[in-house]
Parts: C-alpha cells; sequence; structure tokens
C-alpha cells in the first residue's frame, strides 16, 4: 500500500466553520468566476472536512440512543451491534434533524481515553455537531451517559471508493481507526475514520472533497443539512432506502409520523440526482457529469429554488436543493418529473416523456433546464413489488 503524498492531506476545518448562509452566499458569488471541480477519479480517497464527530459513552448509552434513532442500536439476537450503520435523528413531528453514521466502539483508548466501558460515535455534518449535541441533551434526563464532541486534531472523517474491476486495498480497523462499507448506495465507497494524525494507506489516488461530492450525486444521495433540508421527511430524504430506518424496532422520537407514512401514505416526493443544461440544449439522455457543458453551472442555483414545468402552467414539480457543474440534487414529484407510477396512484401520474423542467431566479433574468434520474436502488426501493 502506497501512503498518500502530503501536499494533498491538508485537512482544513475552516472550511467547514463558515455559517450555511455565508457558504451559499460566497458559492453563488463565485460560481461565475470558479471553475468547477474535474470528475472524480475511479478510484480515489478524500478526507470530508465537512464532517465532524461527537462521542456517546457510558452505561446507559445504547439504551439511550435506541430512544433517539430511526435504527435499531441491537442486532436481531438482541446484542449491542458492532458494526457501524446509517441513520437519522428525527423531531417529535417526525422531520429529519441530522442524518448521521453511529460507530460503535469497545474500548476507550481510541479516544486516548484508560476506560474500556465503550461507547458510540456519531459522525454528523460539521455545521450541526454543536446542535446535535444540545438535541440530544435535551433527552438525556438522568441517562447515564457522557457527550464530547470531537475536534478534527482528534479524528477526522475520510471517504474511498474503487469504481474499477479491481478492489481498493483498504486498512483493516484498528485502535488507530474505523473503516466499514457505506451502505447508502451500491459502489459509494468506505468510511474511515482516522484517529492518527497520519492519513489512511489506502492505494487509491488522493482527491478532495468535491470528487465524493460529485460521486454522491451521481449516485443520488443526499447528505447533511444543506441538501436534507429542515422539516425534510425522512422517507422524501430516501433514508429507508439508504438502510436508515428500522421499521421492526421499538418506540423513537418521531416514530409515529414515519411509520403512518410508511404502512399508509404514498411517499410522491424523492431526492432525486439531475442534471442542469442550458435553456437552448436539447433534453440530455443520461446522467454524467460533464461540468464544461455549462458554465455557470448549478452553484448558481439558489437553494429550494422551485421546479416548474417550461411553457405549462401547473404545480411546482418539485425544489432544487444543492449542485455542482451541470448536475445536483432536487426533491422530486414523482408522478410529474419521472415516469415512476406510485401505488394506487396510476390515475394521479402526469409525466409525459416530452416535457421539460426549469428552474429560474433573479425574478426570471436566469433559467436553467433541469431533467431528474432516478437511480437503480431507488427505483427498486419503491417499487410496487416491494
Amino acid at each position: 500500500m502506497r501512503p498518500l503524498p502530503k501536499r494533498v492531506l491538508v485537512y482544513n476545518p475552516s472550511q467547514a466553520l463558515l455559517c450555511r448562509t455565508c457558504r451559499l452566499q460566497s458559492r453563488q458569488l463565485s460560481s461565475a468566476a470558479v471553475a468547477p471541480p474535474p470528475p472524480p477519479p475511479s478510484s480515489g480517497i478524500a478526507p470530508l472536512a465537512s464532517r465532524r464527530l461527537l462521542s456517546v459513552s457510558g452505561p446507559d448509552s445504547a439504551k439511550f440512543l435506541q430512544g433517539i434513532i430511526t435504527s435499531s442500536v441491537v442486532s436481531k439476537a438482541g446484542v449491542k451491534r458492532s458494526e457501524p450503520f446509517y441513520t437519522g435523528f428525527l423531531n417529535a413531528t417526525g422531520r429529519v434533524v441530522n442524518d448521521v453514521f453511529i460507530y460503535p466502539y469497545a474500548n476507550n483508548a481510541i479516544l486516548g481515553a484508560d476506560s474500556a466501558e465503550g461507547g458510540f460515535l456519531i459522525e454528523v455534518d460539521a455545521q450541526q455537531q454543536a446542535s446535535l449535541a444540545k438535541y440530544m441533551k435535551r433527552y438525556k434526563l438522568r441517562a447515564k451517559v457522557s457527550l464530547q464532541t470531537l475536534d478534527s486534531d482528534q479524528a477526522t472523517v475520510w471517504q474511498a471508493w474503487d469504481g474499477s474491476s479491481s478492489q481498493v486495498s483498504l486498512p483493516a480497523t484498528s485502535e488507530s481507526r474505523i473503516v466499514f462499507q457505506d451502505p447508502r448506495a451500491p459502489g459509494i465507497g468506505h468510511r474511515i475514520i482516522q484517529f492518527s494524525q497520519k492519513a489512511p494507506e489506502v492505494d487509491a489516488d488522493p482527491t478532495s472533497e468535491d470528487s465524493y461530492t460529485i460521486r454522491r450525486y451521481l449516485k443520488g444521495v443526499a447528505e447533511g443539512q444543506d441538501e436534507i433540508l429542515p422539516g425534510a421527511l425522512p422517507l422524501e430524504s430516501n433514508m429507508e432506502l439508504m438502510n436508515g430506518i428500522d421499521f421492526h424496532k421499538g418506540c423513537y422520537v418521531g416514530q409515529e409520523l414515519t411509520i403512518r407514512t410508511k404502512h399508509r401514505g404514498v411517499v410522491r416526493k424523492r431526492i432525486l440526482p439531475c442534471v442542469v443544461y442550458d435553456e437552448h440544449a436539447p433534453m440530455p439522455q443520461a446522467l454524467a457529469y460533464e461540468p464544461e457543458s455549462l458554465r455557470p453551472g448549478a452553484e448558481a442555483v439558489p437553494p429550494e429554488t422551485s421546479i416548474g414545468r417550461v411553457d405549462k402552467k401547473g404545480r411546482s414539480a418539485g425544489k432544487w436543493l444543492k449542485g455542482v457543474g451541470n448536475i445536483g440534487l432536487a426533491l422530486c414529484r414523482l408522478e410529474i418529473m419521472t415516469d415512476v407510477v406510485l401505488p394506487g396512484e396510476q390515475s394521479a401520474a402526469t409525466y409525459k416523456p416530452e416535457d421539460e423542467f426549469a428552474v429560474s431566479w433573479e425574478d426570471g433574468q436566469r433559467t436553467l433546464k433541469i431533467k431528474a434520474f432516478v437511480p437503480d436502488w431507488v427505483r427498486t426501493g419503491i417499487s410496487p413489488s416491494d
């Protein structure tokens, strides 16, 4: 295994410390001047400055988390899970507070402590680290748990992937790192939590977080509160399709609406990958990252811009979330923007292959067309036969 060159392994926490509004304004002001990032390497490893960690430890830590997350902390056999997993925190009305990864650990030596009681690491959007800790403290009550926020010099988050026929050689989980396969979508890669100041030794091309973001968008995977917006429903955010919800566990915060939506409701909106293109260009037939095809690109579109049919009136077809180059994510109405047929909704579908959609902003002075694509893993997960 070859180590990563130091020149590309600079972890810069300051990139993640701007508030959400400032980051959005910065992107919009610089989108016309800054060239979009290049396509990601087929095999790569990237440090994720946008992610931070919290630690939950103590004798009641498993029971405590079990009551406030959408996944189960215990296995079907009734024992504490030992493998990392993806999950979410909801508010009392069943809306997403944070999407997270949880990493069980058995020995506090990984955090530099002598105690062997173990606990859980929670990986969250860096901008939400403090607010998630505050949210969790509201439910702590008399539980014997200890909450701790980790700085970037204590632990860093990485993503490694391989898009070729060969396999990336990954380091094994040890006292200095945790390695596991990201369960959200096929081929998205592996998560690595690194506790030492060294970079993970991975036989892959060192790259930036932009490469990871582009791959996520192409696979239709939303992450963090810039993409899973405040007030989002977990099923609209595809969390159940990304192995983030256990519908058989006991009560947890926000469970009632989530279960009702699953068993009684129809999820008419989903986060999907999209291609944005010039209003005079032909409709794209494939989901591909081609940043030079559009200047300025998806970065210029304000978040939550409404999507509408071109030259037609009617209800909103969706809401733009975030993008880069010519691709991005949007919350799309399935029966309007896609050929997906929802259970019992055949008569309500208004999708036509020739229909085009667009986002307009600055009082209609700027317009881009947009086309949604349904990844295979999403289509399979929401099919009526499921």
